[in-house]
């Protein structure tokens, strides 16, 4: 076990951050136990009694020590983000940005910054599934020279509210029903789309919680987005709007709706175990920095409000610059005091990046320092190791829950002279943040911009920026999670809704539905308005968007080059033609992926060459869905043992439904006459390419590679679904 740490610890970076969190780590090998004042522990077996089987003694200072620390291990949890997996990494910029900010972590191109990053589901609780339809939240703490700066976003780039006032109903609806607590980790039931369909602003982050986004295949191959628009002001005072972006150099890729309900039975934890075992192996996530500059002079030019989260600005109309790199390097040595206690604030914001009037970023201004005060104790959670910054802290403030830094000195107040005026202002040239100077002159007012009440027209643009598959995924998703709403005036009026992006998209989900779509919405259709007002001036208005599609909003197009961390099952048995197979396994592994060796038991095989060859699980524990593609070896015996075992074929077919790429030696053709997609097969042996819907049979392992890599790195062949022939 040491051995292994030293070995992880030799590849990865030391950084300002690491260096300074070091001071809090704890390595119990060769100690000895102690209390937590200090006092050597003799005997941890047993409590101190009045005699062997006599009561417990109040004095055992010990043994209320263990239990009281025990029965407080646990703190509140989260009330959205609660799942969450984390690891630290490093930030480099490409370039100086400093003609547009002058944030001192974007000015340097050899300044590595410290950085942890959470990734987690919303709606569920610790204990649910990874693999839950839902938003996945992507918050990066930067610990910057000049402080941290939290970019606190997700992985779809708007939201379902426009106003932070509203946040408290959306989760209320979203979360388990109140009189039953169920159900757990899903939006599929009366509450949530109930109010969603009387929130028409909510209609186009719906659209990509029914997208395949919201079952993204890792964290590693998804989109993050700072949802919000901001400001970058320069050294000179000059302000541009910023869109922040995190793209994958993996590709974005998802998993099919039902193979996520199967993964998590056969694995909840599919996501952070990814997220880990790739770190491990040293196969470091990347993402690229992107952002989207807007000059404050082109503020009102587009046909949306910038200031409005559920728009998004296209990337036809403004491209994202990629600006810089993260690297995840480095998992967390203790999940609960990292990743468990890392509190993010989008308020923690350094020079050079300002705040604008987005109405849900103003509100979420106060939510984060409030959550992290009954989540973490007090208003000490900053000095928490994970969450502490490496630029030193000085001010007036003392005591507290929690309190961990000893401050010297008579003065904790300012102005003063006992301490000699320190700690003291910082001026602007000194790195003191000033916040930028836009001008207000309004009246207070409750009240919402009209120039807000465009609902439909960029989610008709993400529907219509969809391959075929993924509208027939939407059409699914809606039609599941609607039929799973038991009262029928709520899938009515959802389904009005629906008819207002696209007539086609709400007759696809009626008919799923048997319900009609309706000549016009229910009135009026926002019914989010205040007491006194006439429903008439909150109501929907309808805008023609400049685009009627956007490349960048499907994810058929990503990245589809690689085939770098891909697990590869192979199905083999005593028998197989290990030539053909190490062969294959080499030329995949030298290419990134991960190979895995099924067999009908554990522990080896023995080939035809009479080769002992280490099985990685059996087809009792492993199962199709934690797989992106299978190989077949040859092998005469080998083929005639996976062809008789149900579970390997069932792994197949499964394979099959779930559009993966299938490869297959000429040598093991039975295995696929037994499977239920036989019939795409020709007669004889003729070779299938990438073309014939990935499905490989080769007879030489130089060309089965050839096609196979290039099936695998193709991620899926959607189009098998449509037949839905296969049962598995």
């Amino acid at each position: 076990m040491a051995k292994k740490t030293k070995t992880r610890q030799a590849k990865q970076p030391e950084n300002a951050k690491t260096k300074e969190m070091d001071m809090n780590r704890e390595f119990a090998e060769g100690e000895f136990m102690a209390t937590n004042h200090g006092v050597r522990i003799n005997n941890d077996q047993d409590s101190l009694k009045a005699g062997a089987r006599g009561a417990s003694l109040l004095e055992d200072f010990i043994l209320r020590e263990k239990i009281t620390h025990f029965d407080h291990e646990r703190i509140p949890e989260r009330v959205v983000h609660a799942r969450g997996s984390g690891a630290h990494g490093v930030f480099k910029v490409y370039e100086s940005l400093s003609n547009l900010t002058k944030a001192d972590f974007l000015q340097h191109p050899e300044l590595e910054t410290p950085v942890f990053v959470r990734f987690s589901t919303v709606a569920g609780s610790r204990g649910s599934t990874d693999l839950a339809r839902d938003v996945r939240g992507f918050a990066v703490k930067f610990y910057t020279r000049e402080g941290n700066f939290d970019l606190v976003g997700n992985n779809m780039p708007i939201f379902f509210i426009q106003d932070a006032l509203k946040f408290p109903d959306l989760v209320h609806a979203v979360k388990p029903e109140p009189d039953n607590e169920i159900p757990q980790a899903a939006s599929a039931h009366d509450t949530f789309w109930d109010f969603i369909s009387l929130m028409p602003e909510s209609t186009h982050m719906v659209m990509w919680l029914m997208s395949d986004r919201a079952i993204p295949r890792s964290y590693r191959m998804m989109e993050g987005f700072g949802v919000h628009t901001f400001r970058f002001v320069n050294a000179q005072g000059e302000s541009n709007f910023v869109k922040f972006h995190w793209k994958p150099l993996l590709g974005v890729h998802a998993v099919a709706w039902d193979e996520a309900q199967n993964i998590s039975g056969k694995d909840p934890d599919f996501h952070r175990r990814d997220l880990w075992d790739a770190i491990e192996r040293g196969a470091f996530p990347e993402w690229e920095l992107g952002i989207q500059v807007v000059p404050e002079a082109d503020e009102h030019r587009f046909d949306f409000d910038l200031l409005d989260p559920t728009k998004i600005i296209p990337e036809e109309l403004v491209p994202v610059q990629r600006v810089g790199k993260l690297t995840l390097n480095r998992n967390p040595d203790n999940f609960f005091a990292e990743t468990e206690q890392a509190a993010f604030h989008i308020g923690h914001v350094v020079p050079g990046i300002d705040f604008t009037n987005d109405p849900l970023l103003q509100g979420r201004l106060f939510s984060y320092t409030d959550t992290q005060l009954i989540r973490l104790g007090g208003p000490n959670f900053q000095e928490i190791p994970i969450n502490r910054p490496i630029a030193q802290v000085h001010n007036n403030q003392r005591d507290g829950y929690m309190r961990q830094t000893i401050n010297k000195g008579k003065s904790s107040y300012d102005p003063n002279s006992l301490g000699g005026g320190y700690p003291a202002q910082a001026p602007a040239a000194d790195g003191g943040f000033t916040s930028y100077p836009e001008r207000i002159d309004a009246h207070k007012i409750r009240a919402r911009s009209k120039s807000f009440f465009d609902h439909f027209s960029q989610a008709r643009l993400f529907y219509y920026s969809q391959s075929e598959p993924e509208k027939n995924h939407l059409i699914d998703a809606f039609s599941f999670e609607l039929g799973k709403v038991k009262t029928v005036a709520v899938r009515q009026r959802m389904i009005g809704i629906l008819s207002l992006v696209d007539r086609s998209l709400a007759a696809a989900v009626a008919h799923a539905l048997r319900l009609p779509v309706p000549d016009a919405p229910e009135q009026p259709v926002n019914h989010s308005f205040p007491a006194d007002a006439d429903p008439a001036e909150y109501q929907p208005i309808q805008v023609e968007a400049t685009l009627t599609r956007s490349e960048a909003l499907s994810m058929a197009g990503t990245r589809k080059d690689t085939i770098a961390t891909r697990k590869i099952a192979v199905l083999a048995a005593d028998g197989v033609d290990d030539v053909a197979l190490n062969a294959v396994r080499a030329a995949l592994e030298s290419a990134g992926a991960i190979v895995e060796i099924i067999a009908p038991r554990q522990g080896f095989l023995i080939s035809a060459n009479d080769v002992r060859i280490a099985v990685d699980h059996s087809l009792l524990t492993a199962a199709s869905v934690l797989y992106d593609a299978v190989y077949v070896p040859g092998g005469t015996n080998s083929a005639a043992t996976i062809e008789g075992e149900p579970d390997a074929i069932h792994f197949l077919n499964e394979a099959f439904k779930h559009c993966k790429a299938i490869a297959v030696d000429a040598g093991a053709r039975q295995v696929l006459d037994a499977t239920y997609f036989a019939y795409k097969l020709p007669a004889d042996n003729a070779p299938q390419t990438v073309e014939r819907e990935g499905i490989i049979l080769e007879s030489t392992s130089a060309e089965l590679v050839k096609q196979f890599k290039k099936a695998i790195a193709s991620h899926r062949f959607w189009d098998r679904e449509k037949p839905r022939k296969v049962p598995a």
